[in-house]
């Protein structure tokens, strides 16, 4: 027991306690087992794996969810596009456009795409998990914001200036 209490206090380099077993018998204890580490330490750990998305309802809807900015953004690409090339094909403004049938089909694409976005949301798919190459989550984004912008941008040119953009354009 002298040995052991020697070689524990000269490898372990901290002073050793006496303590009590619960059988009664006494135990040299070294104090602290562990070298004690500086709080200036650079050593950091970082866990490598992505936690799994939420699937509830509020947390896709919410402010800051995947749902929002991501469906609107997308509709925005397909009605911007849908609005330059129909008012590229026939001359139609955005609002003759919306008043000859064009509102039936916002609502009708508007529903399928929300629900066609919704799916893997609620299954827990990330779209940056999806996403490789020049085809980034980021990239769907920025695409989404400019062309609610552009769809902004055209329906107030379209105001001002009483014509659609072509014509406006043209003159």
């Amino acid at each position: 027991m002298t040995t052991s209490f020697a070689m524990q206090s000269i490898i372990l380099g901290s002073p050793v306690k006496l303590s009590q077993s619960k059988n009664g018998l006494n135990q040299f204890v070294p104090s602290c087992y562990l070298p004690r580490l500086r709080r200036t330490s650079r050593v950091r750990v970082k866990c490598m794996a992505e936690p799994k998305p939420s699937t509830n309802f509020i947390d896709i809807f919410s402010f800051s969810g995947p749902a929002p900015e991501r469906i609107n953004g997308r509709l925005a690409m397909i009605g911007f596009v849908a609005a330059i090339g129909m008012e590229l094909a026939n001359g139609a403004d955005l609002s003759a456009q919306l008043s000859n049938g064009g509102l039936l089909w916002f609502l009708g694409s508007s529903a399928l795409l929300t629900l066609a976005s919704l799916i893997p949301l609620f299954q827990g798919v990330t779209v940056e998990s999806k996403s490789d190459g020049i085809m980034t989550a980021d990239a769907e984004i920025w695409n989404g914001r400019f062309a609610m912008l552009g769809l902004v941008a055209l329906a107030l040119t379209e105001y001002v200036k009483g014509a659609g953009l072509f014509q406006v354009l043209s003159i």
